[in-house]
């Protein structure tokens, strides 16, 4: 069985989430899909200008980790630029610097830190220490209908399922 994807840390949710060449229809045109933390990697690096080490850092990722994740990223946009696709950026393996949660007892929502949430231990309530805790999608285009799914880690819940 292969070892489960870590999480990684993402600062930024894209506001725009689709990006086609000018000219052509939307329904001729092959798509190439960036996850979050593919976006996040070429932020990181590319646009801040941070050396590997220090976006492998803010990402907690290793550097070699951080490194396959900016090279997908990178070919898949070259991929795009060159043979004129669509780019569509969603979902992926990430959590935010902090992520919101409900309590389904009695609806008490609180922010619980990304380190305390990639650790996997199960979470309670602070206010009814009932184990019955939901996250809360955050709220961004990259996020939406498709691209978000209980659980930062693409579908997993954080300690198990509720």
């Amino acid at each position: 069985m292969p070892r489960p994807t870590k999480w990684r840390r993402v600062a930024f949710i894209p506001e725009v989430t689709y990006f086609k060449p000018a000219g052509i229809p939307l329904r001729v045109l092959e798509e190439v899909g960036l996850t979050v933390e593919e976006v996040e990697a070429v932020r990181l690096k590319d646009l801040e200008d941070l050396q590997q080490e220090e976006c492998a850092e803010r990402m907690h990722v290793s550097r070699p980790t951080f490194h396959r994740v900016l090279g997908s990223a990178r070919r898949k946009i070259a991929d795009a630029l060159i043979n004129g696709k669509a780019i569509r950026i969603e979902g992926g393996t990430f959590a935010l610097p902090s992520q919101l949660f409900r309590c389904r007892q009695d609806g008490h929502e609180w922010q619980v830190p990304f380190e305390l949430v990639a650790s996997g231990r199960r979470l309670v309530c602070p206010r009814c220490e009932s184990p019955g805790v939901l996250p809360v999608p955050p709220v961004g285009p990259a996020l939406r209908d498709r691209g978000w799914r209980p659980g930062p880690g693409g579908g997993r819940w954080p300690g198990g399922r509720p």
